[in-house]
C-alpha cells in the first residue's frame, strides 16, 4: 500500500542512494568545481553583455552537466531526461526538484560555446595543473596508445565516399545536408574489424595512469604520427612506452632528439622475425606498457563507452577533450582512496 508523500521523503532518498555509494557524492567531495569558474566566465563574458543579459544557468552547473554527460556517454537529450528522472543528479547539481533544467538545446549551446573557443582544452589543462600541484602526477614515465572513438556511420555512394577521402565536398550535397553529414571522419580496419570515426591519442603516467596530454586525429592516421605532439620538455630523461605501431627509425629519431628514453616494443617483419631476447624485453615492457589499457577499460565499461554523436573533428575534439578530462577527475578519486 502506498504511504502518503512525507516533507523529507526526497532527502530519505537521497540519504538511502548515498548508502548504496553515489559515485557523484565522491566528485563533489573530492573536486574544487571553483576551480573552473574564471575560465567558463570568460568563454561567457562577451555573450552576458547582449540584451539578454546574464544566462540564466550557473556555468559550473552548466559545466558540471558535461562531465555528467561524458561519465554516462548521453545525449543531450538523454542528458536532460536524466536530470529530471534522477535524485543523484540533481543533488549534484545543486538542483530542487520545482528548480528550472536546462533543455537538450542549452547544454548542445554551452558545450559548442567552449568547443569554438577552444575552452575544453584549457579545462582539460586546468586541472593537470592541479593534479600537479597536488603531487599527484608523478614524473616516472610515459605510455602512449590510442583508442578508436566511434562516430555514427555515414550512408554514402561509393562515388561520394571517393570524393570525401579526396577532401572535396560532393557537388550534390545541399547545405541541409551537408550539415548532417561529417565528413572529417574516416574508415580505417584493425584485427580484421572496421572502424569509422576519430582517435582518442593519449600520454599518460605509467604510475598513475593519469592522462598528461591528448590528441585527436581521423580514424585512419597511424598511432605514430602525433607521438611527437604528445610530447613535451618535461619527458626529457624519462622513459616511454608504447606497442610496436610507435616502432620505427623515424620514431627513434624523435625520442633521441629530445632525450627520451624509448622503451617501445620492438616489431617483428617478414623474413625478420623476433628474436627470443627481443620477445623476451617485449613482455617486459608489456608489464607497464599494459596499464594504459585500463585507462581505455575504464572509459568503454565504466564511462559506458567512447564515442560521438556529433558533425565534425571540432566538436568530437571537444567531446574528447571532455572525455579524458571525465577520465581524469574520476581516477583521481580512486587515487584519493588508495
Amino acid at each position: 500500500m502506498a504511504q502518503q508523500k512525507g516533507f523529507f521523503d526526497e532527502d530519505f532518498r537521497l540519504e538511502k542512494i548515498s548508502k548504496q555509494g553515489d559515485p557523484l557524492r565522491k566528485l563533489d567531495e573530492f573536486i574544487d568545481w571553483e576551480m573552473f569558474r574564471p575560465i567558463l566566465e570568460k568563454a561567457f563574458r562577451k555573450e552576458a553583455k547582449g540584451p539578454g543579459g546574464r544566462p540564466p544557468f550557473d556555468y559550473v552547473m552548466m559545466f558540471k552537466i558535461l562531465v555528467l554527460q561524458r561519465l554516462y556517454n548521453l545525449s543531450d537529450a538523454q542528458m536532460q531526461f536524466h536530470i529530471l528522472d534522477r535524485l543523484s543528479f540533481m543533488r549534484f547539481l545543486s538542483l530542487q526538484i520545482n528548480d528550472i533544467v536546462p533543455d537538450e538545446k542549452t547544454i548542445w549551446h554551452f558545450r559548442e560555446t567552449l568547443t569554438k573557443k577552444g575552452k575544453i582544452e584549457v579545462l582539460f589543462e586546468k586541472f593537470r595543473s592541479f593534479l600537479m600541484d597536488q603531487g599527484v602526477i608523478a614524473q616516472s614515465g610515459n605510455i602512449v596508445d590510442a583508442s578508436f572513438v566511434e562516430a555514427p556511420k555515414q550512408r554514402n555512394s561509393r562515388e561520394e565516399n571517393e570524393e570525401i577521402k579526396n577532401g572535396k565536398t560532393p557537388e550534390d550535397w545541399r547545405d541541409s545536408k551537408k550539415s548532417q553529414k561529417d565528413t572529417d571522419a574516416k574508415w580505417t580496419t584493425k584485427g580484421g574489424n572496421r572502424y569509422y570515426g576519430y582517435k582518442n591519442h593519449i600520454k599518460a603516467c605509467k604510475k598513475t595512469k593519469l592522462i598528461k596530454t591528448y590528441g585527436v586525429t581521423d580514424a585512419s592516421v597511424h598511432d605514430s604520427q602525433i607521438l611527437e605532439e604528445l610530447l613535451e620538455e618535461e619527458d626529457s630523461h624519462h622513459e616511454i612506452y608504447g606497442d610496436a605501431a610507435y616502432s620505427g627509425n623515424p620514431i627513434k629519431d624523435v625520442l633521441d632528439t629530445k632525450n627520451i628514453r624509448s622503451r617501445i616494443h620492438e616489431k617483428g617483419y617478414r623474413n625478420k622475425p623476433l628474436t627470443e631476447k627481443q620477445k623476451a624485453k617485449n613482455k617486459k615492457k608489456s608489464k607497464v606498457r599494459a596499464r594504459v589499457e585500463h585507462i581505455f577499460g575504464f572509459i568503454h565499461n565504466s564511462m559506458n563507452g567512447s564515442m560521438v554523436r556529433s558533425i565534425g573533428k571540432a566538436r568530437a575534439e571537444g567531446i574528447i577533450g571532455l572525455m579524458n578530462l571525465t577520465y581524469n577527475m574520476n581516477r583521481f578519486i580512486q587515487l584519493q582512496r588508495t
